[in-house]
């Protein structure tokens, strides 16, 4: 059975690094194999532009996953971030001795649950959901608590992520074996429009591991390029420390403080342990991008500090 959940017909296998994988016959995928014909994408009508991406030429290289074109291209995205505090005590807990939690005050760190809807991709249509953690490197003091967060999502963030379960099988080998992350795959539902946001994710008996949803935040369009932010990951691939650069192209976007009419519910899964382990005390923001565009770019290595 095709691990996208569609007839056998309509999908083919493909190999990436010895895996074999099903994707959509005749997706982007299929097709492109990553060199994927920006100018066929641009007649998709789910896509504003892909001016973006033609300023950004891709690498071939050898990966875990065997060769591949770098960066990943996502056309169509919209997301999710629910941003809540959380004790630092117990963000350690969690985190590897390298890192440290980004705080707001002595013993207030962030944390975060986020969701993805990829509706136009190198990799074709799938969802995400994530529980991660903000991190530094290097010293932020002197910030009050909105204006961290805000400079936050206007700037940069770095993150270390706890779960991250996505919808499809290609998305889950290139994420877990390309990129290191703890990826699985589960029925995920990610809907985000101008109205609501939502998002379901099922545990391992097809039950709720982590539902959320919320009146979408008022959107502000921009002209493409005008608002990128950028994403670094931390994650180990065979014992060394590697970070991944993802950039993120906001087309629109809103965000609302404290945000009321929220309902988070938290069931039995891997999400649900994750945050609970973290023992967020308060939801702060609400951050939704309704139209985005995306550059993943393949994981490199890095030198961070060795406690041990």
């Amino acid at each position: 059975m095709p691990a996208t959940g569609e007839p056998a017909d309509r999908t083919v296998e493909v190999d990436l690094g010895g895996r074999l994988v099903t994707v959509p016959r005749d997706g982007l995928y299929d097709r492109f194999r990553m060199d994927t014909d920006l100018d066929e994408v641009e007649r998709d009508p789910r896509v504003s532009s892909v001016d973006f991406f033609r300023r950004m030429p891709k690498s071939r290289l050898d990966s875990r996953i065997g060769p591949t074109l770098t960066p990943n291209f996502y056309y169509r995205i919209s997301t999710a971030r629910l941003t809540m505090l959380a004790p630092t005590k117990a963000i350690r807990t969690r985190l590897p001795r390298e890192l440290d939690p980004l705080e707001i005050a002595p013993g207030l760190g962030i944390v975060s649950v986020m969701s993805f809807r990829y509706d136009v991709c190198d990799i074709d249509f799938y969802t995400e959901a994530a529980v991660g953690i903000a991190v530094k490197l290097a010293r932020h003091g002197g910030l009050g608590l909105l204006d961290l967060v805000t400079g936050l999502k206007n700037d940069s963030l770095h993150s270390y992520v706890l779960s991250l379960p996505v919808s499809t099988e290609i998305a889950r080998v290139r994420g877990h074996d390309g990129y290191g992350f703890p990826k699985w795959v589960t029925g995920l539902d990610v809907d985000i429009d101008t109205e609501r946001t939502f998002t379901r994710v099922d545990n391992d008996s097809g039950g709720l591991d982590l539902a959320l949803s919320a009146p979408t935040p008022k959107q502000t369009a921009r002209p493409t390029g005008a608002h990128v932010s950028t994403l670094t990951s931390y994650t180990t691939i065979d014992g060394a420390w590697h970070s991944t650069t993802s950039q993120i192209n906001v087309l629109s976007s809103g965000s609302t403080r404290f945000p009321r009419g929220l309902a988070l519910r938290l069931g039995e899964g891997r999400m649900s342990d994750d945050l609970r382990s973290l023992k967020p005390i308060r939801t702060i923001r609400l951050d939704v991008t309704t139209e985005g565009q995306l550059a993943l770019h393949m994981p490199v290595p890095t030198s961070l500090p060795d406690r041990s």
